[in-house]
């Protein structure tokens, strides 16, 4: 492939937007309204850069470097950077067959993770990828989404326009400069990767245009506890950074764990350390265009993660989103001949200028059967409103109930044994068989009047669509033999991946929205109250963001319950808990009739409950 420097003029509609006076034309070429494959992989420049953070929390007395492994087109034209920061690339890996960087005998980085050098280098971006401090070839210490991940990005952002200093080698004194980059930079990365980049953008950082949040967390309590109960698995992030510090970390990094430790108590409670991990407070912020892609039945990085983001940014904030059936699965293997040219576009759109008007086409496109999917202009699309639904002796509906509905909390309650009717340790009610088609979209909330027998209690709420249907099942998709290439392979780095297809099954209820709390916090998520026997307390907790469609002659179903045991811990003592049903409602976007409630009984042998895997 020959190596070109060239801009080429546009055709038709299509125009670039000018660049900064100070920046230097960047090399690349358009062909069909996308850039083209220019520049050679086999040229292409591979070298590290050692970023001073600014941070010495390794407390070595010397400021703490973060590695970027860069690799760009072998020319003189100034190029944007797209940049996935990672935990993980010298140990659990990225993507569906876990690629990890490696290196030449000079320290030369020669693999580079995923598709994206393959495939965008030789279309003129450079791809940055960063070691977090304290993991693989970075100094300083793991925090967990806390300031030493964010000054992993930040950092390197800064360096690539001019701001921060970076040296050619870890310890060494003597500097490189980014002369090579435009300053426009794009985060990318699912899972840990995209949390970091949702964390940089609520920096503000100038040189951040855009980012493209896979399946990513935008609070860190909300991954490890729910409305002031705990998940089971991690009880701190102590544990989960452990896993992936270096050595130096591991020996120097003692007090940083301690810190994690003490701000993240077993109770569930909402600290000053969960607050500086919570980046939907400072999403107003944020400048950055959005691209989010999430998994609507992953319980790795729930749902609520991307909506409450979603929701905080500035309206003016161009936003795009992407729902799939799926549980934490990057949309390179469940979409994967939709998704490259539509990250191209986005990515020639908000580093490179291109006026291709992707961000005036639809801002939904969700999955509403395994790949079949529908688009909206807008999200929440028009027309949907925050509805107020009831139970009550007659089902779910608008009219307020009286009485009361009670259950035993029996520490054994599962979303499929609960929907399904061989666990009676909750109470559950349904609207009548829809006449037309509901949507849910947006994030719900539930209002609970409840007493317990017990000083302590947990709860659980879902929303339930009841109705045959065919659904993406386990994580959603199965790895085949055969492979798909996407950009230029060279020595060490090919460009090819196994593909995928989904995996489906046929169910006669889904649940569509769930959460979960400690009623010890019905006053503050900070500080919890002491629950007294057969007091009656309201508590609203969130949950889980959606969109999702049930068709008419479904029914929508509401199950309140004690203990989740496949979600949450259980309290100290079980209790039996009576809902106030007067004070007792569930708040949901809904477009389309309000359904009437119905009181028939509801059992379903087959249900969707989603799945929980391993963060990565």
């Amino acid at each position: 492939m020959k190596r070109v420097r060239v801009v080429v003029a546009l055709a038709g509609a299509l125009t670039l937007m000018p660049l900064p006076a100070t920046a230097a034309t960047p090399a690349f070429s358009l062909s069909g309204g996308v850039t083209a494959p220019i520049h050679s992989m086999a040229d292409a420049v591979r070298e590290t850069v050692y970023v001073d953070s600014g941070l010495d929390l390794d407390g070595d007395g010397t400021r703490d470097r973060v590695a970027a492994d860069i690799i760009r087109p072998s020319t003189t034209g100034r190029v944007p950077v797209i940049m996935d920061a990672s935990p993980y690339y010298q140990s659990a890996g990225r993507g569906n067959e876990s690629e990890v960087k490696t290196y030449d005998s000079a320290g030369v980085p020669v693999k580079f993770p995923l598709f994206y050098d393959n495939y965008f280098v030789p279309r003129g971006y450079a791809v940055v990828l960063v070691d977090f401090l304290g993991t693989n070839r970075s100094r300083g210490c793991v925090d967990v989404g806390g300031q030493a991940e964010i000054a992993s990005g930040t950092a390197v952002i800064d360096w690539l326009n001019g701001r921060r200093t970076g040296y050619s080698t870890l310890t060494g004194a003597t500097t490189k400069s980014a002369s090579w980059s435009t300053g426009a930079v794009g985060m990318i990365g699912k899972s840990w990767d995209g949390s970091i980049a949702n964390g940089v953008a609520a920096t503000g950082i100038d040189g951040l245009k855009t980012i493209v949040p896979i399946a990513a967390i935008s609070s860190w309590y909300d991954w490890f506890r729910s409305d002031g109960v705990a998940y089971p698995g991690y009880s701190s992030p102590t544990g989960l950074g452990s896993q992936f510090e270096n050595s130096n970390a591991r020996s120097r990094c003692a007090t940083v764990r301690s810190q994690m430790t003490n701000g993240s108590p077993a109770n569930g409670d909402y600290t000053a350390m969960w607050q500086t991990r919570d980046f939907v407070r400072n999403a107003s912020n944020v400048k950055a265009s959005i691209f989010a892609i999430h998994g609507l039945n992953d319980l790795n990085v729930k749902t609520l993660q991307y909506g409450q983001f979603w929701d905080a940014v500035p309206a003016s904030v161009p936003k795009k989103l992407w729902f799939s059936q799926t549980a934490h699965v990057d949309p390179f293997d469940f979409r994967r001949s939709e998704w490259v040219p539509t990250l191209h576009r986005w990515f020639d759109r908000w580093l490179l200028g291109v006026q291709n008007g992707i961000e005036n086409e639809p801002q939904v496109s969700a999955e509403r059967a395994p790949d079949v999917w529908s688009t909206d202009q807008t999200w929440p699309p028009a027309g949907t409103a925050s509805t107020v639904l009831r139970p009550s002796s007659s089902g779910l509906g608008t009219a307020a109930g009286t009485g009361t509905s009670a259950f035993t909390d029996n520490g054994s309650g599962t979303p499929t044994n609960w929907i399904s009717g061989s666990n009676t340790g909750r109470a559950i009610w349904s609207t009548a068989a829809l006449a037309s088609d509901l949507r849910i979209a947006g994030t719900s909330s539930i209002t609970v009047g409840v007493s317990s027998s017990t000083s302590t209690a947990h709860l659980t709420a879902y929303l339930v669509d009841y109705g045959p249907a065919r659904v993406r099942t386990g994580e959603g998709i199965r790895t085949l033999t055969t492979e798909s290439c996407w950009g230029e392979s060279r020595t060490g780095d090919d460009a090819c991946y196994r593909n995928t297809e989904a995996t489906t099954g046929n169910v006669d209820a889904q649940i569509i929205a769930r959460g979960w709390a400690d009623l010890a916090n019905y006053q503050s998520l900070t500080t919890p109250r002491t629950i007294t026997p057969g007091t009656k307390y309201r508590m609203t907790f969130r949950l889980s963001t959606t969109d999702w469609v049930v068709p008419a002659g479904h029914r929508l179903g509401l199950v309140i319950g004690g203990t989740d045991t496949t979600a949450i811990v259980r309290p100290s003592q079980l209790p039996r808990l009576t809902v106030d049903l007067a004070d007792t409602s569930v708040r949901v976007p809904l477009k389309g009739t309000v359904p009437s409630a119905s009181p028939a009984p509801l059992v379903a042998s087959s249900v969707s409950a989603g799945t929980k895997s391993a963060l990565g």
